[in-house]
């Protein structure tokens, strides 16, 4: 790469080959190439696919066919996550060694359990901004020791993220630089409401917020084009890349398109899919219309 491209704003657009594309993805699409084209930046492809269970070839094919169908390049080589676990494993072991992750053993059917519970009683149990419980502080309290003998015993597990030693640690206010569709400037960023984050699972060796830090540090993306959805996430993003030293980039997060009952469009619901659209004859033209563009 030379120096004039290591200078270039760097963009990237990352669906996740889960289900077919959608019109709220062709928004984020056609965002991130219009943007990087007026700063004279470069476009970037990211797939997503660390879950090996949802994620399939058939899905990506169709994800590179819908681009190319609404006249979206890309720079090459594509980056596929599920070719970099021993980079988001490396991240993670460094946030091991240093204490600041923690082996979890509680099932989801131990944690639905003792919320319910706790609940039943008339108490409030917090909840992350997507209505997730937080973790339990079981594991995160439980005598190091204990943990070890149980790691040794080969107990299923995942690595949370120690939300408080983290914050100690850092022992500054977060803030991350907003230039999108909701509030913009510096935002002070709230990792706490998230609780003990899941880094990596038993199934998935990374999660999405430990890879996608990775990922934009080691590609140098400058920008993070995206939808409203995530603006919460990045308060996670930030706390974790200062963590492991990475860069912080540019956030732009964008409008959401919403269906009819003002709900967010839905891969797993089937939602105004783009080969839907495409039978129907539109052209990428046609479904800039669609998204407002």
């Amino acid at each position: 790469m030379t120096t004039s491209e290591r200078q270039k704003p760097v963009f990237r657009f990352a669906p996740s080959p889960n289900g077919p594309l959608h019109l709220g993805h062709a928004l984020s699409a056609f965002l991130n190439r219009d943007m990087a084209e007026a700063s004279h930046g470069r476009l970037l492809l990211r797939i997503e696919d660390i879950d090996l269970t949802r994620c399939t070839p058939e899905f990506e094919a169709g994800i590179l066919s819908d681009l190319d169908w609404l006249g979206i390049g890309w720079e090459s080589p594509v980056r596929r996550q599920s070719e970099h676990f021993p980079e988001y494993q490396a991240a993670l072991q460094a946030l091991i060694e240093r204490g600041l992750v923690y082996p979890a053993f509680l099932t989801r059917g131990e944690v639905k359990a003792r919320v319910s519970a706790y609940e039943a009683a008339g108490e409030s149990w917090p909840r992350d901004p997507d209505g997730t419980p937080h973790y339990p502080a079981t594991d995160r309290e439980r005598p190091k020791a204990e943990s070890r003998e149980m790691l040794a015993s080969g107990k299923r597990h995942a690595w949370r993220l120690d939300m408080r030693k983290a914050l100690d640690l850092t022992g500054e206010l977060l803030f991350w630089t907003e230039i999108g569709d909701g509030r913009t400037g510096e935002i002070a960023a709230e990792p706490e409401v998230w609780g003990d984050v899941i880094l990596s699972r038993s199934d998935a060796p990374s999660s999405y917020h430990l890879s996608v830090v990775v990922d934009d540090a080691l590609q140098g993306v400058t920008h993070v084009v995206r939808g409203l959805d995530l603006f919460h996430a990045t308060s996670v993003h930030r706390l974790l890349q200062v963590l492991l030293d990475l860069p912080q980039p540019i956030y732009h997060h964008h409008r959401l398109i919403l269906d009819a009952d003002g709900r967010k469009l839905s891969k797993s619901e089937g939602d105004s899919g783009l080969g839907e659209l495409r039978a129907r004859g539109m052209s990428g033209s046609d479904v800039r219309r669609l998204v407002g563009l």
